[in-house]
């Protein structure tokens, strides 16, 4: 926003200079608007309870934006480092999965975990919607972001920031889709004090979540951070 106020406020103070056409300086104000903004990807309900409309190939890398509760954040994805994962999570973003997710299992020193649809409907359908494992190619360093797992081959819409150096995840199979390359204090900052979640300890429930949604959170977990939206950049 700061880009465009400087522009509009130049051809205040210097209209003659700016653009002698009226309607060429508005293009050019939507144009460095449109550079400005990112575009945020509302869902698409259709294709979100159909799994197996999500299978277009990602690019080589790219990027996504997230805007959080906390601030924004960047992610770079790699698809060499994790081709399934990787178009896994391309699929997702473009169809609008990342609207109100919330930051469930945060541990400080260890992970920021995401990815369990606030929408019960959701939920229920992409929780069988399992794609295989990628050979592990990058290790789980600070800053990269890894699908969650309950096994070989389970992975499904559940990812994870890693806090720390967790190298000891790589023998377990988790393979690392790409990186925070902008806004990891945003990660860090991300509220974390409800802990390890049931049976292990205080914080949500992820079979309720998948149940309830977003309203079980709300209700029992009212200061987590949130996914507000994703855009691809």
């Amino acid at each position: 926003m700061k880009k465009i106020y400087t522009l509009a406020l130049v051809s205040l103070l210097f209209p003659a200079f700016s653009c002698k056409n009226p309607e060429k300086a508005e293009i050019k104000q939507e144009i460095a608007q449109e550079k400005t903004q990112a575009k945020e990807i509302q869902p698409d309900m259709e294709k979100l309870l159909t799994p197996n409309m999500l299978t277009e190939k990602a690019p080589s890398s790219f990027k996504v934006r997230f805007k959080t509760t906390k601030g924004d954040m960047l992610l770079e994805i790699y698809r060499d480092w994790s081709p399934t994962g990787a178009d896994r999570f391309y699929n997702l973003v473009k169809n609008g999965f990342f609207k109100d997710i919330a930051f469930f299992r945060v541990l400080k020193g260890f992970v920021a975990q995401f990815g369990i649809s606030g929408d019960p409907k959701i939920s229920a359908v992409w929780r069988t919607s399992q794609i295989p494992d990628d050979p592990v190619k990058t290790s789980n360093t600070k800053g990269t972001i890894t699908f969650a797992t309950g096994g070989p081959n389970t992975r499904t819409t559940q990812l994870f920031i890693n806090y720390g150096n967790n190298s000891r995840l790589d023998s377990m199979g988790f393979s690392p889709i790409g990186k925070v390359v902008e806004g990891m204090d945003i990660v860090e900052n991300l509220y974390g004090d409800y802990g390890e979640g049931y049976p292990n300890g205080n914080g949500p429930n992820q079979s309720k979540i998948q149940m309830e949604g977003n309203d079980y959170l709300k209700m029992n977990y009212p200061k987590l951070d949130y996914i507000l939206s994703a855009s691809l950049e």
